[in-house]
C-alpha cells in the first residue's frame, strides 16, 4: 500500500488545484512521493487538454488592473467552482492578467497570444491546466481607455472568487461617484455608452418593431410618432449606460448623476463569468 496520508492528499490538491480521485491515484502511483505525483498528474494532464476541449466552462473569475492610460479585465474560465475558488487558479489569473495588461492585448485572442515566461499566455494555462485537470481558458478580455479608472468586482457568493467586473474610464475628480456608476454597470448591464453609439442598423430594426407593434394595436395615426419616439426611448434606456435610470435613485439618469459630479465617463467594460 502506497505511504500517504489524506494530509498528503490535501496537500497536493492545494498546490495543484487537482481533484481528490486524481491526486490520489498520483500518490499511489508515485508511492507517495507528491513532487512525483506532480510530475505525474503534469504528464496525465498534457495528454488529457485536447480531450478537455469540448468541454464547458461555466465557472471562474474575473480580475482588473489598471496602469497608465489604460485599464484590463479579464475572464478565467473553468469547469467548476472548486478549481475557480482554488489559491493556484487564483494566483494563475493574478499572472495572465500581468501579462495580458501588458502586452495591451484588446481581446481574448490578443490575449492568449500575449508573452508569458517564455511561451504564449494560451500555452501557459493549457500547463497549469494540465495540473488542475479540468478545462481552463481565458476566454475574454476587454481594454478600456481612460483618464482615472474605477474598478469594481463583484461576488455573487461569498465562497467564489468575484464572478463580474466592471472596469469604467472616466475623467473628474469623483472617484466615489465613479465607483458607484461602475456598481451601475455590474446591475444594470448597459451594452452602450450612449444612444449615440448603438448601430443605426439596430435603432431601424427596432423603430420598425415598435411602428408595427402600436399600429397593431389599433393606435390612432396621429399619435404613432409620439408612441414610437417613447418606445424607442425605452430601447435606449435598456442598452445605453447614460439613458439608464440610476440604480441608485431612479428618478435621475446616470447622465443627470455624471453631470452632477462633474465627472465623464470615456468608455466602460462588463464581465461576467459564463456569460
Amino acid at each position: 500500500m502506497a505511504n500517504f496520508t489524506a494530509a498528503d492528499v490535501k496537500t497536493l490538491r492545494d498546490r495543484l488545484g487537482a481533484g481528490m480521485m486524481d491526486s490520489k491515484n498520483a500518490l499511489v502511483e508515485a508511492d507517495g512521493d507528491i513532487e512525483k505525483a506532480v510530475e505525474i498528474l503534469r504528464v496525465k494532464g498534457l495528454k488529457g487538454v485536447a480531450k478537455r476541449e469540448g468541454r464547458q466552462t461555466t465557472a471562474g473569475l474575473v480580475a482588473a488592473k489598471a496602469s497608465g492610460g489604460y485599464a484590463t479585465l479579464i475572464e478565467l474560465a473553468s469547469e467548476t467552482d472548486f478549481v475557480a475558488k482554488n489559491e493556484k487558479f487564483i494566483a494563475l489569473a493574478d499572472s495572465v492578467l500581468e501579462a495580458v495588461a501588458a502586452s495591451g492585448a484588446k481581446d481574448a485572442a490578443e490575449g492568449n497570444a500575449a508573452a508569458i515566461g517564455g511561451q504564449t499566455v494560451e500555452a501557459f494555462v493549457n500547463d497549469e491546466a494540465a495540473l488542475m485537470g479540468e478545462k481552463v481558458e481565458l476566454r475574454t478580455v476587454a481594454r478600456v481607455e481612460g483618464t482615472e479608472f474605477a474598478i469594481y468586482l463583484h461576488k455573487t457568493s461569498k465562497d467564489l472568487p468575484p464572478q463580474v467586473g466592471v472596469v469604467v474610464g472616466y475623467t473628474g475628480s469623483d472617484a466615489e461617484t465613479a465607483r458607484s456608476i461602475a456598481q451601475h454597470v455590474a446591475f444594470a448591464a448597459p451594452t452602450y455608452l450612449s444612444r449615440d453609439e448603438v448601430p443605426a442598423e439596430d435603432v431601424a430594426k427596432e423603430r420598425a418593431i415598435v411602428e408595427e407593434t402600436a399600429k397593431n394595436e389599433g393606435k390612432p395615426e396621429a399619435a404613432l410618432p409620439k408612441i414610437i419616439e417613447g418606445r424607442l426611448t425605452g430601447f435606449f434606456k435598456e442598452i445605453a449606460l447614460l439613458d439608464q435610470a440610476y440604480a441608485k435613485d431612479s428618478k435621475l439618469s446616470v447622465a443627470k448623476v455624471v453631470e452632477q459630479a462633474g465627472i465623464e465617463i470615456q468608455g466602460f467594460a462588463r464581465i461576467k463569468v459564463g456569460a
